[in-house]
């Protein structure tokens, strides 16, 4: 029978190839050599690195990780000795969105900011870097586009170089996979040079890996002003984040962004089916079932002489007010890892019913834009 080990926290797991494997579930950072050496698969989210170290010698043909980076896969390692892996690439990037709609509306509420006055840089244009754009755009940013990978393949126009996002910026969110080498390295990309390049005090979001972002470069750009604000969702170094940062930026999150409940069940959903795939059986549709739903689902809006803003931040903070995350790794620094493996059931805008009077469609456009797909209207 095939033997298959796994991460025992990636959720909804459990159950869903036992009638095809025998599956060993284990905690990701305890995953050794001696448990797979007689494994034909491997299932993993970023805490466990798959390399030589890990791999040679044993008997592992496939792996899949619930999470859309791959920097914790050795590719180079399992090309050459013929092993299948893959990521769950996009899966989380609507819950990404939602976490960035969240810190947005935070920046604009507590420095008094008119966000459709305002330009956003958006470096790494993929799943999440897209829908990016389009929450920026609905929330009537102008935007401003780097990939330098697809700006290559010539396919868009859009892309501008990265010297254009230095100099006109307001709003800087990075959304690139963490690479130490080939045409576009994106190590330390934001670094002392990045940082002194720019020509306003701009505000900072880093969503995409802790490695991308030179942890003291950012401390002494903040402490002098350069950058004037940021919410850090990843670090360098996880889980020993560093606290000097922990203590001057605005919202400090425990790489949680993607961590909605729905992000989750698609990463998971993504793995099994590639399993399915990769080892012949019936599962190439598998999805979780009973997904909980939000505590309070309903939301109740009563929009008449209130501002399309304060109306987007009622519906944002109703599904997910990132202060409370903030709060909870303030608290806490130590217990990092914890809070991600515990992390509270979080459901994205479309699993909401918004129930709305007195509105305009204009409200409802901005809404349905913004994942809320639910939206009863009433006169």
């Amino acid at each position: 029978m095939i033997k298959i080990v796994a991460d025992n926290k990636i959720p909804f797991l459990k159950g869903s190839m036992e009638s095809y494997a025998h599956i060993e579930y284990l905690p990701g950072n305890k995953i050794k050599k001696k448990h797979l050496l007689t494994a034909d698969g491997l299932i993993v989210r970023s805490r466990t690195r798959c390399d030589a170290e890990l791999l040679l010698g044993t008997n592992v043909k496939f792996i899949a990780s619930a999470t859309i980076g791959f920097d914790h896969i050795d590719t180079g390692f399992c090309k050459k000795n013929e092993i299948f892996w893959t990521s769950s690439e996009g899966c989380n990037a609507s819950s990404v969105n939602q976490y960035v709609v969240s810190a947005l509306i935070y920046l604009a509420k507590k420095f008094k900011l008119n966000l459709g006055e305002m330009t956003m840089g958006i470096i790494g244009v993929g799943h999440v870097g897209t829908k990016i754009e389009t929450l920026a755009k609905t929330l009537g940013m102008n935007v401003l586009l780097n990939d330098p990978p697809r700006a290559r393949k010539g396919k868009h126009t859009e892309f501008v170089h990265i010297t254009d996002i230095l100099k006109h910026a307001d709003i800087i969110s990075l959304h690139v996979p963490l690479t130490y080498e080939g045409n576009d390295p994106t190590y330390h990309l934001v670094d002392e040079k990045f940082l002194q390049a720019l020509s306003k005090k701009v505000y900072f979001i880093n969503t995409s890996r802790g490695e991308v972002v030179d942890t003291l470069s950012l401390i002494n750009a903040i402490e002098t002003g350069g950058v004037r604000g940021a919410i850090i969702d990843v670090w360098e170094n996880e889980p020993d984040l560093n606290t000097d940062l922990l203590d001057i930026v605005d919202i400090a999150t425990p790489h949680i962004a993607g961590y909605s409940l729905d992000g989750k069940a698609n990463g998971t959903a993504m793995c099994v089916r590639a399993a399915s795939k990769f080892f012949g059986w019936d599962l190439n549709n598998w999805y979780p079932e009973n997904i909980s739903l939000p505590t309070s689902p309903a939301i109740n809006i009563d929009c008449s002489g209130e501002s399309l803003e304060k109306i987007i931040q009622c519906c944002t903070f109703a599904t997910y007010n990132i202060i409370y995350d903030d709060k909870r790794l303030r608290l806490s620094p130590d217990n990092f890892e914890q809070q991600r493996e515990n992390y509270p059931v979080r459901r994205e805008p479309s699993a909401f019913h918004v129930r709305l009077n007195s509105c305009d469609d204009e409200v409802v456009r901005v809404l349905k834009e913004l994942g809320f797909s639910q939206l009863t209207v009433d006169s």
